[in-house]
């Protein structure tokens, strides 16, 4: 098939990298360390693809819920993994952006986020969004809170328009994603752009997502492809 039409931002759910590990007998901290390794080939494979915003979820505001231990490791990994590979990505003229309630991660993780921000933000060939300590409710509240205290100030008119709720999210200049791919054959949203991805297109696949390759993600613009997108209009000769 040949794609004719790249979806300008894809954000990706990723998940099973516990399960994947059980499967295999490992520890979930091997799927944790097998999964991100997949995420850097995925920017690479977007870029490739032509797309040019991607949004990556890494770590939602539920996942403290999880063991101590673990949560540990997941930031240990983080903040370890991004701080090696900020010269590459730089080089390769990825930019790399974070969103969530980041004021609450430990504070090496938030350096890390500070640094890999300003050292990539003259970067243009793709936009990497990292959903880290993100929680589309919490966006929502965060949103609303801002949105409140710019009208006490006399920033904001009423009434409150969608384009004055999107300027004030955490991806307010970055363009709603058009795709919204998740693995390990679940079929939900999982508090995840929840305002943004209100005309998504989705797909999901049925892969851990250690195991997701390349294929999979062409697969996925392969079928987004082949979707009508209306935006609740009406297609003439439909």
């Amino acid at each position: 098939m040949i794609i004719e039409k790249i979806p300008t931002h894809v954000a990706i759910i990723m998940d099973g990298n516990g399960r994947w590990a059980r499967s295999k007998g490992l520890p979930r901290t091997e799927g944790h360390k097998a999964g991100t390794e997949v995420a850097e080939k995925t920017i690479r494979w977007a870029y490739e693809l032509g797309i040019k915003y991607l949004t990556l979820y890494t770590f939602s505001t539920e996942n403290w819920k999880r063991p101590r231990e673990e949560v540990n490791f997941l930031f240990d990994l983080f903040a370890d993994f991004v701080t090696r590979k900020i010269p590459e990505v730089k080089k390769e003229g990825v930019r790399l952006r974070f969103i969530g309630r980041l004021e609450q991660l430990p504070e090496k993780v938030l350096k890390v986020c500070k640094v890999a921000e300003e050292e990539t933000k003259g970067n243009s060939n793709i936009n990497v969004q990292v959903a880290l300590n993100y929680g589309g409710r919490a966006e929502l509240c965060d949103t609303i809170s801002r949105i409140i205290e710019d009208f006490k100030k006399g920033k904001v008119d009423l009434p409150i328009t969608e384009e004055t709720v999107s300027k004030y999210l955490y991806t307010a200049d970055i363009p709603d994603p058009d795709l919204i791919v998740r693995t390990a054959n679940e079929k939900r949203l999982s508090n995840f752009l929840i305002w943004q991805a209100a005309y998504a297109e989705y797909y999901f696949v049925d892969k851990f997502w250690p195991d997701f390759s390349k294929e999979d993600l062409v697969a996925a613009v392969e079928e987004y492809n082949k979707r009508i997108r209306k935006f609740g209009a009406v297609i003439e000769n439909e």
